[in-house]
């Protein structure tokens, strides 16, 4: 169903286009969310690789990597929000956290995942991406490798700088935690 979803919306079908988003919007919106760790960036993201994939579709050769492909589409909008985003000013409120869509694994327990948090809020975009689509969407290095239009071969050395550069940002947080127990001690 999904094939010939693309194939009319390949050939200009608003309505089968319409169909795709409808499916995929869900799964778009929680890896937006993964890689920017933001919610409206996120949203943004979003509708901004929708609008470039409408334009784009007819470009799509094989119906049967749609998914890769609109993968792709959304990281690239995800690279320009987060990009836009750090050249603006701005002043935030957080009101509360998002909930991802996308399961972390349950044998993780809350300060674990917390401090897993953390440590991704201090990476950038690209490499929360490589390590998004490696570790929470399971994706085989060679379709994450696809998936950002790269070799294999940087795509495992970005995930092993991404992996080291996550293992140093939670090596701080925990010298910082024990810095601040030890002067309150």
């Amino acid at each position: 169903m999904e094939r010939q979803l693309v194939l009319l919306a390949r050939e200009g079908d608003h309505n089968a286009f319409s169909q795709l988003c409808a499916l995929k919007i869900g799964q778009l919106t929680a890896l937006a969310r993964l890689i920017l760790r933001d919610e409206y960036l996120a949203r943004e993201a979003v509708q901004d690789a929708l609008i470039d994939a409408w334009r784009g579709i007819r470009g799509v050769r094989d119906p049967d990597r749609f998914d890769a492909w609109l993968r792709r589409t959304l990281i690239r909008a995800c690279y320009g929000r987060a990009s836009e985003s750090a050249r603006r000013r701005r002043i935030e409120v957080e009101l509360g956290t998002v909930e991802p869509l996308l399961a972390t694994p349950p044998t993780l327990d809350v300060e674990r995942r917390d401090r897993i948090e953390r440590g991704l809020r201090r990476l950038q975009p690209e490499q929360r991406a490589v390590l998004v689509l490696t570790f929470y969407l399971d994706l085989p290095l060679a379709e994450a490798a696809a998936t950002l239009n790269i070799p294999l071969g940087t795509m495992k050395s970005r995930l092993n700088r991404a992996t080291q550069a996550l293992r140093a940002a939670l090596e701080a947080d925990e010298r910082a935690a024990a810095a601040v127990e030890g002067a309150t001690a």
